[in-house]
């Protein structure tokens, strides 16, 4: 018996429709290995449809009130709640994540920052008017920049989602959104929600791959493009919107540094920082994966960490004892065995290192000690449930192996020295710095890195900020 293969299609002014050519990618629940939908892939005909939707509707939702696209995203953030489990079953078959994890992770922040962003939309303010020439007075007016073009990534497709549309929207913009091409289906449900509250063309799906992607930041009418992604993407990205000067916003890769101080309470420690490289399969940009620990205490850490490892549980989502579920698909699955494949023989793999079972695509917790700097592993995204472990014999080398990579977006320091937590906080060149913990995040604080992890903040007022741009307006007081 042949079940039939659910249907996703692209959202565009305000109705679902096929790709304009007929053409689609299946979709893989990386549960079970089991193709269980198709999607669009959209071509130029559909990027153009999607572009101009948003287009003709800019105008008037650029003119609604703040309090107007307030009350907007305050009924999108209760849909959100009272469709609560729809979304988490959709995000569940795209990614595999355990069920009740997504329930108590996901759902409360992305509502949260929904809310927040329907707030600031009554905060988009310029400076006060003043005179600083004689006879004229100067305001700064703080502006929409138009059509945003947004690609979100597979690894949190729901909540990078709203990190995108929800600020954007806030300040006035209308929004073409793409979905990753391995997880389309809840982005889709989130098409169905909004746009059941929001005008036609203000916000628009569209379903495709990179070349789909490509088309969308290539296209004449954004003002901007956003991405969550990988470096290669965000390179590409920035190189096609330098070709008509778009405005880029990019979040990229990470390698955070984790660095643990000889003062540390250890199994506190380890607890939570096997927690944070582990959540969500180690697919997280801030994962704690890259761990430096003093030399004083390197073999009870490790060896404390290698036993947390083989007690956290990976699983199907149904389990409610599973910290994550698998990597999203077969080429994550591949990248991640490849690094433990290729390790150099001063490498110990202290726990894990391999698949977890024949069905879907899971991996098990992994604890890789002996470590030097300069190894691939250290030095790339691994972007799976791998934690590195190196030793370091002073603040000073723990500084230099911490920002000896080229990613700078998160890490932590973990001591109970208040003055050396504060020199650390310094010096480390990475857009957050956490102290005794890592991973939270709040909406009214900034996400955002440096280097190769990107430029652009999501979340905060800053976030918000970056949807808009700065006009100066000058009016002589002799008229």
């Amino acid at each position: 018996m042949t079940t039939e293969l659910r249907r996703l299609r692209n959202y565009i002014n305000g109705e679902f429709r096929d790709a304009a050519d007929g053409r689609t990618i299946e979709v893989v629940n990386p549960a079970t290995g089991e193709v269980f939908a198709t999607s669009p892939l959209s071509g130029q005909a559909d990027v153009d449809a999607a572009m101009s939707a948003a287009a003709a509707a800019f105008p008037a939702w650029r003119d609604t009130t703040p309090a107007e696209r307030q009350k907007v995203l305050l009924k999108i953030a209760d849909a959100f709640e009272e469709r609560a489990e729809d979304l988490i079953a959709a995000e569940v078959e795209n990614t595999g994540k355990p069920v009740a994890l997504t329930a108590s992770e996901e759902i409360p922040p992305m509502v949260d920052q929904i809310r927040f962003f329907a707030g600031a939309a009554r905060l988009l303010e310029g400076r006060s008017a003043g005179e600083y020439m004689e006879g004229m007075t100067s305001i700064v007016r703080r502006e929409p920049v138009g059509v945003c073009a947004q690609v979100a990534p597979w690894n949190y497709p729901m909540m990078m989602a709203v990190w995108k549309f929800a600020p954007a929207l806030a300040a006035g913009n209308t929004v073409v959104l793409k979905p990753s091409d391995t997880t389309p289906a809840s982005t889709v449900l989130m098409a169905e929600i909004i746009g059941s509250i929001v005008p036609k063309g203000v916000f628009n799906v569209i379903c495709g791959d990179r070349e789909t992607g490509r088309a969308m930041v290539e296209h004449p009418i954004p003002a901007m493009a956003s991405i969550t992604g990988s470096v290669r993407a965000g390179m590409q990205v920035a190189e096609s919107a330098a070709k008509d000067v778009k405005r880029v916003h990019l979040e990229l890769g990470g390698k955070a540094p984790v660095v643990v101080f000889e003062d540390t309470d250890i199994d506190k420690a380890v607890e939570d920082i096997s927690v944070a490289g582990f959540f969500n399969a180690g697919q997280d940009c801030t994962a704690a994966t890259r761990v430096l620990v003093h030399e004083s205490i390197h073999d009870r850490f490790v060896s404390a960490l290698a036993k947390a490892a083989a007690e956290t549980k990976t699983g199907q989502p149904d389990d409610e004892d599973v910290l994550y579920g698998p990597l999203n698909n077969a080429n994550q699955l591949k990248q991640v065995s490849g690094f433990i494949e290729r390790l150099p023989a001063h490498a110990k793999v202290e726990a894990g290192g391999h698949q977890v079972g024949d069905k879907g695509y899971f991996y098990a917790p992994t604890v890789v000690s002996g470590l030097e700097q300069d190894d691939e592993i250290i030095q790339n995204e691994v972007f799976g449930p791998v934690i590195t472990v190196q030793s370091f014999r002073d603040e000073e080398q723990a500084l230099e192996f911490a920002n000896g990579v080229e990613f700078a977006l998160a890490s932590s320091v973990w001591t109970k020295d208040h003055g050396r937590a504060m020199r650390m906080s310094k010096a480390l060149d990475f857009g957050c710095v956490w102290i005794n913990t890592h991973i939270p995040l709040v909406a009214e604080m900034p996400h955002g890195g440096y280097k190769k992890s990107g430029y652009g903040k999501d979340l905060s007022a800053y976030g918000f900020e970056d949807y808009t741009r700065i006009k100066h307006v000058m009016t002589s007081l002799g008229q």
